[in-house]
């Protein structure tokens, strides 16, 4: 039955949709894939931090990491100490200084920059020290721009002052000159650490990634699709040779009782 002309031309016709709805299934795959990848987001390209970011507003996603550079004042003797801070697996203190930022025209924003890391108090408190003596001069800092952290409770009631999240809120109400000020609600971890202090691990931030699962459904569907064009093709012919046995049969049937009818008038 197969190899009847008749349905070699149906399974070419089968596997012909078959092919059409299997390529379908490849594009949505595609698709998919497509949709998932990554936006690399250009975060190692040193931007002005005017365009990355703005005062008194939360930071965009895309803002999230970008290395940024500007130009600002380190506001001597404001600077904090932060404890239990990982930096490459050991815990240690960071040093966050307050920064003014030139913004241009006579206008200055106050932003958080975590210098750099030590792996005792001892040291960071040396450094901090050294730090308060400097004078106070405009220069250009680069780093990376990450969002403020949520502040926590000290468990050292001893010391209510003590920070081991950075939260740009805390920070402020510690600085001086501040009132009226405008502050970024995020901070920069500075690439070139004061001496004395080890520079802060801050890797780019790792791109998230998502499949568009609509389409793998729709690429299922049509491979569902494709074997069921095969499925049909060979249901139709098994039916076929279903209906010709059974005609086959009856013919038969219908020849013996002919025969049999005709045996009984001649014995008559």
């Amino acid at each position: 039955m197969m190899l009847r002309p008749r349905w070699i031309g149906a399974l070419l016709f089968a596997l012909a949709l078959a092919a059409g709805f299997a390529a379908l299934g490849q594009w949505q795959l595609e698709r998919a894939i497509e949709s998932g990848k990554a936006v690399v987001a250009p975060t190692e390209t040193v931007l002005p931090l005017a365009q990355v970011a703005k005062p008194n507003g939360p930071m965009t996603d895309k803002s999230v990491g970008q290395l940024v550079e500007f130009t600002g004042t380190f506001v001597a003797g404001d600077d904090q100490l932060l404890y239990d801070r990982i930096n490459f697996g050991r815990s240690g203190w960071w040093v966050v200084s307050h920064v003014d930022v030139d913004a241009g025209g006579g206008q200055r924003i106050a932003l958080a920059v975590a210098r750099g890391w030590a792996p005792d108090e001892a040291t960071a408190k040396s450094v901090m020290s050294q730090l308060a003596e400097q004078p106070e001069a405009p220069q250009k800092i680069v780093g990376r721009i990450l969002p403020d952290e949520q502040p926590q409770v000290p468990g050292d009631k001893k010391n209510p002052t003590a920070m081991t999240t950075l939260g740009v809120g805390q920070l402020y109400n510690l600085w001086t000159g501040v009132d009226g000020m405008d502050v970024y609600n995020a901070y920069v971890v500075d690439r070139t650490p004061p001496a004395g202090l080890d520079k802060i691990d801050s890797p780019p931030p790792i791109q998230q990634t998502e499949l568009n699962w609509l389409n793998i459904f729709y690429a299922a569907e049509w491979i569902i699709f494709a074997g069921f064009a095969i499925f049909l093709w060979y249901r139709l012919v098994r039916d076929a040779k279903e209906r010709e046995d059974e005609e086959r049969e009856l013919a038969a049937e219908a020849a013996a009782g002919d025969g049999a009818r005709a045996h009984a008038g001649n014995v008559e």
